[in-house]
Formats: structure tokens, C-alpha cells, sequence
């Protein structure tokens, strides 16, 4: 069988697959790390806008509506708020909520970033389910009725109702154990990473700085405070593997570690991690703000701030002289995908993931500034939208230019993969 270094796309390395003896490099991995997200972000309209966050802030800050926007209050946001961030996490005592699921953009910034990204991206998931456009008009203005509940005072106004997508994805977390983590990440239940497209061999420099990390005291120290379980435990590394997954992280340092949890008394216990390179956040923080200058440190306090479920469960590290944060996956951990949205789940989504932010940003307020919040988004109505005229509009604006960068991106990918 083919290794994954000798497979169909390593012939970027300009060599052909029998000559390639050894994986690539850490520095040679780049380049098809680069063409295979490029690759990823042409399969469709909505993968583009969630490949592309530092495109949605420059077309942001040349929109017209871009001086219009409100000054939230300065705290955490996502900073890459989009539908396939959302989903359920597990507090590792049993307890699922769904809540903001990956934070690598996060920011001390202005809410009104978080709830345009999130408009943004259910429009496109509107338009790709061949949704009229009035759909994505009753969206919006269910999105600020689900996040405006949020602020609200708890017990006051109901939480809204769960749509189809959110229960199915939920009752899935909760009976998942670790056999259906290893075996949909890693295939098997044996504590081992089998090599081939997702994960890719180490080379020794990797290798060294996975081992060097988990036998610290230091990391095992803080591995083992997050284990449920009382008493002396021993962790160590069973297996680790090179992790080409996700967008946005393509290029960057990824890894997956299966580590085995030891506390003399039975059979091991397995956990897999995902390590993950942070680098500087290319959503607008607020000027003047103090956050932590370490990107993965920033990471984990907006992680813990916006998602404790999440956030309780990362710890920022330093690999190869790179800014990392580790995060263990839970079996409960998991996604909202949508192919297709009907009419009436596409609304239900809009106002339910509109509160999981909500009650994101809520936590972070006191009720005078919620209250505050609230007022200035029920002003300014759309004309004929009820919704504030300046999230209606980003979106349209948006809509707009990320159909014309995709369209471009496709064409360019499409000349560059047949060499014209």
C-alpha cells in the first residue's frame, strides 16, 4: 500500500511517488498544505466563507455600512463566527450544551462582529439550500430576536426552540463514547494512529518535541488536573501523527497525540488530543485592551470566557518554538453540519444559534450593560426588515462579495491546478 508521502498529491514536490523515500519536511509540507486549502474552499460557496476570515474583515472594513456599525461592549468574541463553529461540547462531567466551538480568532472586539459572521454564513447556507431570498430576510430578524433573548434577564424570556439540525446532532453527543471517537477519528479503538490521507508520519525533530512536551512535569501536571479521577496517574505518549484537518489551520503546525492515562489500578485509559499551532488574530480587536500577547494564551482565555465547556478543556504550550494549545476531544464534542436547510429550520437555526452567541456575549456582562446592548440593537429597524439596518445590510454587502471571491478563487484555482 501506498505511504500517505507517496500518495497522488506529494507530486507538488516535483518528485514522482516511487522517488519519495522519507515524508516530507515540516517546511516541505507547506505548499500542499496551501493547495489543498485552496482546493477545500472551491467545493462550494459556504466552505469559501469559512475558509476565508481575514477576507470577510477587509471586505468588512471597505463596506459602506462599515462607519454605521454600533460600539459593542468591549468583551471576548469568536471573531470567527460562523455555523460550522457552533455545536455541542461536553463539560467532561456528563453535561452537553452547545456552545462556540472553536476560538482559534478570538478578540477583545465588538460583538457586532460575531453577529454579521454568523449572518453572513447562514445566508450562504440559505442560498446553497436554493432558499428564497425572503427566507434569509425572516433569518436575520429571527437572529436578533434569539440573541436579544440572550441579554436578557435569566428565566425571562424562554430559550428558543431547538431545530431539527441541533436535537439530531445533540442526541448523537449523548450517547457517544470514546470507541466512537477513535473510531471516527482514528479508525479504531486500538490506541494508535493509522497513517494515510488525515494523518501523516513525524519526522524526528517532531517526534522528539511531542515526547519532550508530554514528559515534562510541568504538562503532565496540568493534563492530569483535568482528569475527573482522584489519586497518583501517569501520563504518556502511545502514538502521535501529523493531522491535516480543518482550513483555516492548513500550513500551520497540527498534530493529533494519543495519550495513555495510567493510574495503576485497572486497564489505561485513552485520550486523544488535538495540537494545534496559534498564531495572531486577524479579527479587529478593540485598542487600548489588555489580553495576553502569547497567541495561545489568547486562545484559552477567550476559549474560557466564551465556551467554559471548551475552554476548561485547553492548554496553551509552546512546540518547536511555536505558540500551541492543546485541546483533548471529548466523544461528545461535535459539529453542526447542515447540507440542506428546509424553510422553516433554516429560521429555527437562525434564532437558536443567534442565542448560543448571545448567551456567549451575556456572561461576559453585567445586567446594566446587557440592558444597554439590547437598546442599541432594537434601533434602527431596516426599512421593511426587523433587524437593525446595519447587520441587514453588512450581510446583503457581504453576500456579495464573497460570491464574487469565490467565483474568482474557483477560476484561479481551476487555471492553476491544470496549469494554465
Amino acid at each position: 500500500m501506498a505511504q500517505p508521502w507517496q500518495a497522488e498529491p506529494f507530486a507538488l514536490f516535483g518528485a514522482s511517488a516511487s522517488a519519495m523515500k522519507q515524508p516530507p519536511s515540516i517546511e516541505d509540507r507547506i505548499p500542499l498544505l496551501r493547495e489543498t486549502r485552496e482546493r477545500k474552499m472551491a467545493r462550494s460557496a459556504h466552505a469559501y466563507v469559512r475558509g476565508n476570515t481575514a477576507k470577510f474583515y477587509e471586505w468588512l472594513g471597505r463596506s459602506p455600512v462599515a462607519a454605521r456599525l454600533p460600539a459593542g461592549p468591549a468583551i471576548w468574541i469568536c471573531g470567527d463566527c460562523h455555523l460550522g463553529n457552533l455545536g455541542p461540547l461536553s463539560d467532561g462531567k456528563g453535561n452537553i450544551e452547545v456552545q462556540i466551538r472553536d476560538l482559534d480568532q478570538t478578540v477583545i472586539g465588538n460583538p457586532a462582529h460575531d453577529l454579521i459572521r454568523l449572518g453572513l454564513s447562514l445566508a450562504t447556507a440559505a442560498r446553497g439550500s436554493d432558499l428564497p431570498g425572503v427566507t434569509t430576510a425572516h433569518m436575520i430578524e429571527q437572529m436578533v430576536e434569539g440573541y436579544e433573548g440572550a441579554m436578557a434577564d435569566r428565566g425571562k424570556d424562554d430559550p428558543p426552540e431547538e431545530p431539527h439540525v441541533v436535537r439530531t446532532v445533540k442526541r448523537r453527543a449523548f450517547g457517544r463514547k470514546w470507541r466512537h471517537l477513535a473510531r471516527e477519528r482514528i479508525d479504531d479503538t486500538d490506541p494508535t494512529i493509522p497513517l494515510g490521507k488525515k494523518f501523516w508520519p513525524l519526522d524526528d525533530k517532531e517526534r522528539a518535541a511531542l515526547v519532550d512536551l508530554f514528559d515534562d512535569p510541568g504538562m503532565r501536571a496540568r493534563i492530569l488536573a483535568l482528569d475527573p479521577r482522584e489519586g497518583d496517574c501517569n501520563v504518556r505518549l502511545a502514538d502521535a501523527a501529523y493531522w491535516m484537518k480543518g482550513c483555516s489551520s492548513l500550513g500551520l503546525l497540527r498534530y493529533a497525540a494519543v495519550l495513555e492515562i495510567e493510574d495503576g489500578k485497572g486497564d489505561p485509559d485513552f485520550a486523544l488530543v488535538d495540537i494545534k499551532q496559534a498564531v495572531p488574530s486577524v479579527a479587529p480587536a478593540l485598542k487600548g485592551v489588555a489580553m495576553p500577547d502569547d497567541p495561545a494564551e489568547r486562545v484559552v482565555a477567550g476559549a474560557r470566557a466564551l465556551s467554559p465547556n471548551l475552554g476548561d478543556r485547553m492548554i496553551a504550550a509552546h512546540l518547536l518554538r511555536r505558540s500551541v494549545f492543546l485541546r483533548e476531544l471529548a466523544p461528545q464534542d461535535l459539529k453542526i453540519e447542515v447540507n440542506q436547510f428546509t424553510q422553516s429550520q433554516a429560521v429555527k437555526a437562525a434564532r437558536y444559534l443567534a442565542a448560543v452567541v448571545g448567551k456567549a456575549h451575556a456572561r461576559q456582562m453585567d445586567k446594566a450593560t446587557r440592558t444597554e446592548w439590547r437598546t442599541v440593537l432594537a434601533r434602527r429597524r431596516a426599512n421593511g426588515i426587523d433587524a437593525p439596518s446595519w447587520l441587514w445590510e453588512s450581510v446583503v454587502d457581504l453576500a456579495g462579495s464573497h460570491e464574487v471571491g469565490y467565483l474568482e478563487h474557483c477560476r484561479r484555482y481551476a487555471l492553476t491546478a491544470t496549469g494554465g
